[in-house]
């Protein structure tokens, strides 16, 4: 207004404490902030949206070379290389699969259904191993990073193959079937029963042969399997076997054992117990067969 007037010497002064003012403010704004061995700067052009992008990935391509064979195609069976890029792929092979069908080649292949190691369905051979595809990590815990190397995928060893990674499996439940795989009771259910009972010690012994899921990764891993697989039953089907041997609700005990009693069904095992260690389910094929063996022995 213009009835206060000021003093020059007091404008002096006001425009001295101003300048101050902006000049202690500017040095707080690019004060430097130590964070650990990490400093940073808080300034102006450390605020630019350039500086703020995040680098680019890096690939991580895996190969995977997969055994392929149509029968509708005229020619040899042969190995397709197939590249991914892990850092767009779930962990395990079964994902490694589906995508290279999904986005790659369509007309791959194979058998999948639950992916938590319950179906066995996508059971093959894995870098030398029969395992399941969808519980076989593409790098397992501690090999580091294997990207740039190529991982071979085959079907099932030793069995003829309908398509790409895709067995035969008929022959293999044929022998299932033969062993009768089902509760048999001589006398049935009495009038008013509801269940078969049993106790829970014999409930007990029926662990670690329940839980196979028939995926054949121990008998196609068997060298006995190889060479006799129409005559010799194999791992995984005397294993169900002794199942129902040992149930005490089966009162067809002694037919079973006799029904195994053959010098190929059984006999073929020679415990070199590649079935225990295949076994995606960590079971003992080869523990069961021995004991079928020793129950024989003391009929």
């Amino acid at each position: 207004p213009e009835h206060i007037k000021h003093k020059p010497e007091t404008d002096n002064m006001l425009s001295n404490i101003s300048a101050r003012a902006l000049q202690q403010t500017s040095l707080r704004a690019s004060a430097i902030i130590a964070e650990g061995t990490i400093t940073r700067g808080l300034t102006t052009e450390s605020l630019k949206v350039s500086d703020a992008t995040p680098a680019p990935a890096v690939e991580r391509i895996k190969y995977f070379k997969i055994y392929r064979w149509d029968p509708e195609q005229e020619q040899k069976p042969y190995l397709s290389t197939y590249p991914i890029d892990l850092e767009e792929c779930g962990p395990m092979v079964l994902d490694a699969l589906i995508k290279i069908k999904n986005e790659q080649d369509p007309s791959l292949t194979f058998r999948r259904s639950c992916r938590e190691g319950i179906c066995g369905s996508c059971a093959m051979n894995i870098d030398g191993t029969n395992t399941l595809a969808c519980l076989c990590y593409i790098e397992p815990q501690g090999c580091g990073d294997t990207s740039g190397k190529a991982t071979k995928i085959y079907p099932l060893p030793h069995m003829y193959v309908i398509k790409d990674l895709v067995p035969d499996m008929g022959n293999f439940y044929e022998q299932y079937r033969s062993i009768e795989p089902w509760l048999k009771n001589k006398g049935g259910k009495q009038e008013g029963q509801m269940e078969f009972l049993q106790t829970r010690e014999d409930r007990a012994k029926l662990d670690g042969m329940y839980e196979c899921i028939l995926c054949a990764c121990c008998s196609t891993s068997c060298p006995s399997y190889w060479w006799n697989a129409d005559k010799y039953l194999g791992p995984a089907v005397l294993m169900q076997a002794y199942r129902w041997i040992e149930d005490s609700r089966d009162e067809y005990t002694k037919e079973r054992l006799d029904q195994l009693d053959d010098a190929f069904k059984l006999y073929r095992c020679h415990t070199i117990m590649n079935c225990t260690k295949v076994c995606p389910k960590h079971l003992n094929p080869g523990k069961a067969i021995a004991n079928i063996k020793k129950k024989l022995s003391e009929q």
